[in-house]
């Protein structure tokens, strides 16, 4: 649902679930999009503190606990940063067992098209030590734009349906929403509440739309799946609802919502971890079958199309025989589990919720579309886009955009590849279309008189 631009700084008192036994400061930090107009969105940051982590202060009247929150939204392209700011969270303590309690609060801004690196600071006013910082990268792709369109997922501790409570700054579309930020459910909150919006509706056909909720756990296993059929009535429309996971095992789970529609073959997906803690349910003893390990990942709801692309994508890295591999499968079903393969054997800490390796390359490919498409044609395919997402990040770049008697180049350097390489990159058609006209890393394009082929005289 659209929503007006709001910035606020609130807090809310909710029960500490999960205990005080933890091994870092108790604070934590959860964020979701939703759709603003097609040049933004709205991203809404989550927040909590533990109370009990904080200096208890009292005056004459009071007692209460501050805290520090600092939040650095930066541009990863331009470098500019969006919001740099400070807020101090104070609570009064009423009663003493308020302090086995957690501050939630929420801040909301609208953020344009683009790559963003978010760090969020929690401390204690008093004790300055007693911090954590939070670091993370998201995109921005404005969900109001002409495409059909799946916002960011809300996890939630509670959900209100028709609120009263119109004052609250956790209401909105008649629901208030008590927002979770450490993700964490099972012995003491045996329900997952979640919210989220679906956009521009009205460009499915009619009576085919089915709206699918899949939760797997980290082996791929479907734990659940559920669907029913939507309708395109109204152009936008909110979803909530409800995971039961009171007997699910301890572990690390995705949630999955997609939109589907099986005569245009669209399928629309958005996808969140979270954590069950039961430590009273029985781990299965079952035996691991690769055959249905891509079943409950989030290739399991893409469609050939996305699937091939992702491949074409992944090329680079791609050993020649697993080329082979791929393009000789003939049904979906096998260019799901091949790609839920590939990945899982790159995956650096296959025991974690994430594929650190997925999605490291998955935002190169983002990076890469923004920095260098030409012409038309996807940054990823360019020579830059290939030689960033084959060895990541240069140490350093120069740049040469108007010397006098050369077309504009770039020198690309890699310290940490053997012994310390470089990539010069030159426009030789004078369209913005760096080519590689040099390099030094075994493999690859050498031509040593490079200099006189970017000559202009």
């Amino acid at each position: 649902m659209k929503k007006f631009f709001i910035l606020s700084l609130v807090f809310f008192i909710v029960p500490n679930l999960f205990g005080q036994d933890r091994s870092n400061f108790g604070f934590d930090f959860d964020y979701a999009q939703f759709g603003y107009d097609s040049t933004s969105n709205y991203i809404e940051f989550y927040y909590s503190f533990n109370q009990s982590d904080l200096t208890l202060n009292t005056n004459d009247s009071s007692t209460y606990v501050q805290a520090n929150l600092k939040l650095s939204i930066q541009d990863t392209v331009s470098g500019n940063k969006l919001v740099d700011k400070e807020w101090k969270v104070i609570n009064d303590i009423k009663d003493t067992s308020a302090i086995d309690k957690s501050l939630v609060g929420v801040l909301g801004f609208v953020i344009p098209e683009g790559t963003y690196k978010i760090i969020a600071e929690g401390s204690d006013v008093i004790n300055k030590e007693n911090k954590k910082s939070i670091a993370d990268y998201f995109k921005v792709l404005p969900l109001w734009k002409d495409k059909t369109a799946v916002s960011g997922i809300q996890f939630a501790t509670r959900i209100i349906q028709d609120s009263p409570n119109k004052n609250s700054v956790f209401y909105k579309n008649t629901y208030e929403i008590i927002p979770s930020t450490i993700n964490i459910f099972g012995e003491n909150q045996p329900v997952l509440f979640y919210y989220l919006e679906l956009y521009n509706l009205k460009n499915l056909p009619d009576g085919n739309i089915k709206l699918q909720s899949i939760v797997s756990n980290n082996r791929g296993e479907l734990m659940s799946n559920k669907s029913k059929v939507i309708s395109n009535t109204l152009n936008s429309r909110v979803e909530v609802g409800t995971v039961v996971v009171n007997k699910y095992p301890s572990g690390v789970y995705t949630f999955i919502e997609a939109l589907l529609d099986s005569v245009a073959n669209i399928k629309i997906t958005s996808s969140k971890r979270f954590y069950v803690y039961n430590p009273s349910v029985a781990q299965p003893d079952t035996i691991y079958d690769s055959n249905t390990s891509s079943l409950g990942s989030e290739f399991s709801v893409m469609s050939e199309d996305e699937l091939d692309k992702i491949f074409q994508e992944s090329k680079y890295i791609a050993s020649s025989n697993e080329v082979n591999q791929y393009e000789g499968l003939e049904t979906l079903d096998g260019k799901r589990k091949f790609l839920y393969d590939f990945w899982k054997s790159r995956d650096p800490k296959p025991s974690t919720a994430i594929n650190e390796a997925y999605q490291d390359y998955m935002n190169r490919v983002q990076l890469c579309n923004e920095r260098y498409s030409n012409m038309g044609r996807e940054g990823w395919k360019t020579d830059r886009g290939r030689v960033y997402l084959t060895y990541g990040e240069p140490s350093e770049i120069e740049r040469y955009p108007n010397q006098q008697n050369t077309k504009p180049y770039e020198i690309w350097h890699y310290n940490e590849l053997q012994g310390g390489v470089i990539f010069v990159f030159a426009d030789l058609t004078g369209f913005s279309q760096y080519m590689l006209v040099n390099s030094t890393m075994r493999g690859e394009l050498r031509d040593d008189n490079w200099m006189s082929r970017i000559a202009t005289n």
